[in-house]
């Protein structure tokens, strides 16, 4: 310690202790609670990569799960991989290197980044997923069940049909949840032959997926015109593309019925908007998810209780409901 500093100190010390610098202690003690809180809020370190947030689930999730890691005071590294593997890859390895506590993630490739899911778990990091299917390197998948939401939604819209007439389709593939629930569709078409899908259209490009739907099912309307009687979405954000192109095209609530999935206030709102061609959809508890996964991470790696306490298997189930006109007040705030 340099001598100015020990005599700066010194005077200091004796002008406090003469009351001459009141200020100082109170200073003092600040510095010390704020640097006491910022030991508290370093203590445990979560990162949260949401795979694309602009699509409002993977948003909603992230956030969620961030908000809820906040308020538990821990730090947070929010990413937002933007639709792309290779900076999901970057994304998911700049986490593992940083040797945060825990990863939390948003619709994720478990399949496309598994070498990052694995080194993760050699280096020690727990891993938990929402809505991206399982992996042998994370704790577990926070789900919905798909196949249940995939038989509600096709169900109901063969209902609104009376189980005949003619149906196009909006599909992703490439998501897991979004894969189920078309494959379920297909299985309920091939049970119920009397109702035919004209056309479907799957979802290729995922950074620019709004124009590359609006485009896919703008053709399918056009080829199919006047033969169409329902319109399946495996999403809502692609449900709310549909909806503006049959609004658009003079279509009225019911006249072709459009049913999607996902839930969320804009979905609510259309379902309960009378011009809006949006029938129905089976809603996903996204932020309850985001906070579950949180919850779990607390449970699991902060007070050391068994995985399986949590849950047995490679997902946790949470339920999702299906909301039309007869409930969506409900859920409209």
């Amino acid at each position: 310690m340099s001598f100015a500093i020990k005599a700066f100190e010194g005077g200091a010390r004796r002008r406090m202790e003469e009351g001459k610098m009141p200020g100082l202690k109170k200073w003092i003690l600040s510095a010390a609670a704020l640097l006491s809180l910022g030991q508290a809020a370093n203590a445990f370190e979560l990162g949260v990569i949401g795979f694309q947030f602009s699509s409002e689930t993977h948003a909603r999730v992230a956030n969620a799960a961030a908000a809820a890691a906040k308020a538990k005071g821990w730090s947070v590294t929010l990413l937002n991989s933007e639709g792309s593997l290779p900076k999901h890859a970057e994304q998911f390895d700049a986490l593992i290197a940083k040797k945060v506590d825990a990863i939390i993630i948003a619709m994720g490739k478990p399949v496309e980044a598994d070498a990052q899911f694995k080194a993760a778990k050699d280096k020690g990091i727990p891993v938990i997923t929402v809505q991206s299917g399982a992996s042998p390197h994370a704790l577990f998948d926070i789900q919905t069940n798909e196949y249940k939401i995939g038989a509600e939604a096709a169900l109901y819209l063969l209902g609104k049909l009376g189980y005949q007439g003619n149906i196009i389709t909006s599909r992703f593939d490439l998501n897991v949840a979004s894969r189920i629930r078309g494959k379920i569709l297909d299985d309920v078409l091939s049970e119920n032959q009397a109702v035919k899908e004209l056309g479907k259209f799957s979802m290729a490009r995922t950074q620019s997926w709004r124009d590359d739907v609006r485009s896919g099912m703008q053709a399918l309307l056009l080829q199919n015109q006047g033969k169409i009687n329902g319109v399946w979405a495996s999403f809502d954000g692609q449900a709310y593309i549909i909806d503006d192109l049959l609004k658009a095209a003079g279509v009225k609530k019911g006249q072709i019925p459009l049913v999607s999935v996902d839930g969320g206030p804009e979905t609510y709102a259309r379902i309960a908007d009378p011009d809006s061609t949006l029938l129905a959809s089976v809603a996903v508890p996204f932020e309850d998810m985001g906070k579950q996964a949180v919850d779990a991470i607390e449970a699991i790696v902060v007070k050391k209780q068994p995985k399986d306490s949590i849950t047995a298997g490679p997902y946790l189930f949470t339920e999702a409901v299906l909301v039309d006109q007869s409930n969506v007040k409900q859920f409209l705030k």
